[in-house]
This record gives C-alpha cells, sequence and structure tokens, in this order.
C-alpha cells in the first residue's frame, strides 16, 4: 500500500475511451489522461474534429480517434467492435457523449426530446453493455475497472433560467442509472461514478454564458464558472487507485451552485 500522490492518482498505461472526446468536456478528460500516461481513445460524431484533436494531444502521448455517431444502435455496436480489434482490455469507460435542446414548453418539440434523451441516456446504457466485456477484461479484485458517466447539476436541481426539460430530465435519469449500473456491474469488479458538472465554458453552454453568466456567477459560491483542470481532478481521482472503494457516486463539481444555492 502506498500513500504516495503518483501511486494514488495514476492513470499511466490504462486504456481509457472518451465519447464525445473531441471538445468540451470531452477534451478536457482526454487531456488530462494522455498527459498523464493513458493510452486514450476519444470518439465523436465528426470524424475531422476527433481525428484533429487525436493529432494535437498525441504530441503529449497516445490519442487515437474512434469517430461514431453514438445516437445510432449500429453505431455504439461498430465502436465496440473496432476498440475489440485494437485492444484487449478497456480501464475506464468514461460516457461523456450529449446534446441539449432548449424551447419553451409549450412548444417543445417531440424530436428535441427524443434526440436528447437517445444520446444522453440510451447511447450511456448501451454503449456500456457492448463494452463490457472489455471491461471485465480489465477488471480484477485489486484494481477495478471504471465507468464513468457525466450527468450535470441540470439533473439535481431545477434551473430558472434554463428551458431545457428533456436535458434536465436526461441527467437525472444518468445519475440514477450510473447507481443501478454500479449495483449490477460490482460483481464484475467494475465501479460505476457519475460527474455533475456545472458551467464550464463550451460550445454547448455558449449561449447560456453571454445570456445568463453574470447572474450564475453571482449565485456560485465560488462566483465563477470551470476550468479545465478542475474536470482533470475529478476524472483522475474516479479512475484511479485514489477511488478504489467508491461507486455508486455522483460527484458536482460546480463551484457550490446546485448543493449550495
Amino acid at each position: 500500500m502506498s500513500f504516495k500522490i503518483n501511486d494514488l492518482f495514476s492513470v499511466a498505461g490504462k486504456v481509457v475511451l472518451v465519447t464525445g472526446g473531441s471538445r468540451g468536456l470531452g477534451e478536457m478528460f482526454a487531456r488530462a489522461y494522455v498527459e498523464n500516461g493513458a493510452r486514450v481513445y476519444i470518439s465523436s460524431r465528426k470524424a475531422e474534429a476527433c481525428e484533429a484533436l487525436a493529432r494535437e494531444l498525441s504530441a503529449h502521448g497516445t490519442c487515437l480517434p474512434l469517430p461514431a455517431d453514438l445516437s445510432e444502435m449500429s453505431e455504439i455496436e461498430r465502436i465496440a467492435e473496432e476498440l475489440g480489434k485494437r485492444e484487449t482490455r478497456l480501464d475506464v469507460l468514461v460516457n461523456n457523449a450529449g446534446a441539449s435542446w432548449g424551447a419553451p414548453l409549450e412548444s417543445f418539440p417531440e424530436s428535441g426530446w427524443d434526440k436528447v434523451m437517445d444520446l444522453n441516456v440510451k447511447s450511456v446504457f448501451f454503449t456500456t453493455q457492448k463494452l463490457l466485456p472489455l471491461l471485465k477484461a480489465a477488471a480484477s479484485e485489486d484494481n477495478w475497472a471504471r465507468v464513468i458517466n457525466i450527468g450535470s447539476i441540470e439533473g439535481l436541481h431545477v434551473s430558472h433560467d434554463l428551458d431545457s426539460p428533456s436535458y434536465s430530465a436526461s441527467k437525472a435519469a444518468v445519475i440514477h442509472l450510473t447507481r443501478v449500473l454500479a449495483h449490477k456491474m460490482a460483481a464484475s469488479h467494475i465501479a460505476v461514478n457519475a460527474i455533475a458538472p456545472g458551467y464550464f465554458p463550451s460550445k454547448m453552454t455558449a449561449g447560456i454564458e453571454a445570456e445568463f453568466g453574470d447572474n450564475i456567477r453571482a449565485m456560485t459560491p465560488m462566483h465563477r464558472f470551470g476550468r479545465a483542470t478542475d474536470m482533470a481532478g475529478v476524472a483522475l481521482y474516479l479512475s484511479s487507485a485514489a477511488s478504489a472503494y467508491v461507486t455508486g457516486a455522483v460527484i458536482p463539481v460546480d463551484g457550490g451552485l446546485a448543493t449550495t444555492a
């Protein structure tokens, strides 16, 4: 047993897949793993963006593109098959791919509901299911494999500013699904946890920043948006020996907004 930081928080040599990994939070996760010695695959719907970031991050370690549209079951099956051809195990799966849709309650469309629910919830379950053989291959009693689902504080509280009911409902579903999977997968030595991010600069939150940024910062006890290092720290924790006795947990990373406001 070692209490040294380099041992407790090490992800060196681990095989990691980050879905939605070409930008935003996914890019933050990918950078953290690559710079700390993991072999990282990033997936996103846009192949060019996926390949461009993989080339950039490869200057700091090992990053490989695996583009796929995970809103389609055939693509989920394909990415699992492709990864299985390249690797014998998967130590860490980060289910980050997601979408949002904003519209007033009275006019919210069925298409917006279905798009968000399919990608944010259905794909999380089936991506985990299809990659289960590789996760089991990585897992042992002394070194559990990890699944990290990306929820949101919108699944923990009710926002007064945003008109995105399908997004909030989908992230609440991801949080509870995390607990269900943690219970089911523990017998296979796979830990399943969730991160519930607050507001981080990204393409998805650009409109929120422009319209509500000052109000959000004022309500947040830490009075700022999140930074890439904030997300990197919790991802490394949940992927390493430091969290060896943690499963079914949901960690808000939001400056205190959802938990205190």
